[in-house]
């Protein structure tokens, strides 16, 4: 890789606006599918991890946590309500870059997630709607007969029938960051690391206030 596209030394102070940089980049260069994709991994019942792919819609970096949206009667839902912490991770091979966060999880407020629901294309408001995600299901027409019948119930078949009102157990979730790894892929694999920490301290329902960030260099 060309020398600006490893860390800096020293490191920054502040990684979130490395992150930022290397998450807009993704999206700009386009060079792979899903460049806002990452995995949120989350504790179950008896410690059990569980991981998925989901994809991140906004990332605040002044601020300092990333949101994604969801169902929250889900299996990872259920998980996060239960233990209110994740772990995700951003793997751009195309770039290659990664990034991993650490942190607790928040539900975001009302207001933003009805912005972004109102965004989503019809049918996919009326999936939140007809999916009791991760539940089990009969069969493929049995899922077909779900979402009719909410159309029916709502009265919309269409999108130009009128608006879909977003589900009460459908929303955002922020992840608040208090660990992030910044990976830079490295010749002979002699990769570069780095990773930050700070504390958080509760504000309110939504949000936290950031200490300051403690960087250190890791052997790859």
């Amino acid at each position: 890789m060309a020398a600006d596209e490893l860390l800096p030394e020293p490191l920054p102070a502040d990684p979130l606006p490395m992150f930022a940089t290397w998450f807009s980049d993704a999206r700009v260069r386009n060079v792979q599918p899903n460049p806002d994709a990452m995995v949120i991994a989350t504790v179950g019942e008896n410690s059990a991890p569980s991981a998925r792919v989901v994809l991140c819609k906004r990332l605040v970096p002044d601020q300092g946590f990333v949101v994604f949206f969801t169902n929250y009667d889900s299996r990872k839902g259920r998980e996060l309500e239960e233990h209110p912490r994740a772990a995700a991770v951003f793997h751009w091979d195309a770039m290659h870059r990664q990034v991993r966060l650490e942190g607790p999880i928040v539900m975001s407020p009302a207001p933003e997630s009805d912005q972004y629901f109102a965004s989503r294309a019809f049918e996919s408001r009326i999936g939140a709607w007809a999916s009791a995600q991760s539940e089990p299901l009969a069969s493929r027409g049995a899922l077909a007969a779900q979402v009719e019948a909410v159309k029916e119930r709502l009265g919309l078949q269409k999108a130009t029938d009128g608006e879909v009102p977003r589900p009460p157990h459908w929303g955002g979730i922020r992840l608040w960051i208090d660990s992030i790894e910044l990976w830079a892929e490295g010749a002979g694999r002699i990769h570069e690391r780095a990773r930050w920490t700070r504390q958080l301290t509760k504000k309110d329902e939504f949000s936290f206030s950031g200490g300051p960030w403690t960087g250190t260099r890791l052997n790859p």
